[in-house]
C-alpha cells in the first residue's frame, strides 16, 4: 500500500510540474509576442517620423530655394564689375553707406557669425564682403530687441557679420557684394531670403574666402 501512494504521489507531482511548465512556455510565447508587437510598434513610430522630419525638411529646402531665386523685395543693386576691388591702405571714400563694394583693406573683418558692438572699418568690411559674407547694420534707431534676434542669427550663420552704422538711410540694413536692402526687423521675411540668397550667393567675387584669420572687434 505505501509503494502504490508514494507513487501515486510522484505522478500527481510531475502532473503539476508539467503543467506549470506548459504555463510558463505559454507565459513566454505571449511575452514574446507581446514584446515583438511592442518593437514593430516603435519601428513603425521611428520609420514615420522619420518620413516627417525628412519631408518637412526637404520642404523647408525647397521653400528655401523658391526664395532665393526671386527679387528681393526693395533691393538696391550695383553693377559688381564697376566696383573696385583694389587693396588699399587708406580711408575709401564709398558711394553708398554702408558700401557694398569697392576698393578694401588687404585684411577683411572676421565674417564666421562675428557679432561688433562697436563700428567697424568699412574697408575691412567691404573686404569680407568680398568673401560673400552677408553684412547687417543698424542705427540706434533700431529696436534693441529687433537687434539681439539678428544677432542670435548672426552668431549662428559662418560667412555674415554685424555692427552698427549710424550714418545709415535705414535702421536696419543687409548688405552683400553688390547688394543692399532695408528690413523692418529680424522677423522680415526678407531677412531670410536675403542670407539664402547672398551668404556665399553668386554674386560673391572670391567664393570659399576665408572669413576668420582676418581682424577682429577694433
Amino acid at each position: 500500500m505505501g509503494t502504490k501512494t508514494n507513487k501515486g504521489s510522484d505522478n500527481s507531482r510531475q502532473a503539476r510540474i508539467a503543467e506549470m511548465r506548459r504555463a510558463e512556455q505559454a507565459r513566454d510565447r505571449r511575452n514574446k509576442f507581446l514584446a515583438i508587437g511592442v518593437s514593430a510598434v516603435i519601428v513603425a513610430g521611428l520609420v514615420g517620423f522619420g518620413g516627417y522630419v525628412l519631408k518637412k525638411e526637404s520642404d523647408e529646402k525647397e521653400q528655401e530655394t523658391a526664395a532665393a531665386k526671386k527679387p528681393v523685395t526693395g533691393e538696391q543693386t550695383w553693377d559688381a564689375k564697376k566696383l573696385g576691388r583694389n587693396h588699399v591702405t587708406k580711408a575709401v571714400a564709398y558711394e553708398m553707406k554702408p558700401p557694398v563694394g569697392g576698393d578694401h583693406n588687404p585684411v577683411w573683418m572676421n565674417c564666421d557669425g562675428d557679432v561688433y558692438k562697436k563700428p567697424i572699418a568699412n574697408e575691412n568690411a567691404v573686404h569680407s564682403l568680398e568673401h560673400g559674407a552677408v553684412w547687417v547694420t543698424y542705427t540706434d534707431k533700431a529696436d534693441k530687441a529687433q537687434v539681439e534676434k539678428l544677432a542670435e542669427k548672426v552668431g549662428k550663420t559662418p560667412y555674415t557679420l554685424m555692427s552698427p552704422v549710424n550714418d545709415q538711410a535705414g535702421a536696419i540694413m543687409l548688405s552683400a557684394w553688390g547688394k543692399q536692402v532695408t528690413v523692418d526687423g529680424a522677423s522680415d521675411p526678407r531677412v531670410n531670403q536675403f542670407f539664402t540668397k547672398y551668404v556665399q550667393g553668386p554674386q560673391t567675387p572670391e567664393p570659399g574666402a576665408a572669413c576668420t584669420g582676418g581682424l577682429a572687434e577694433q
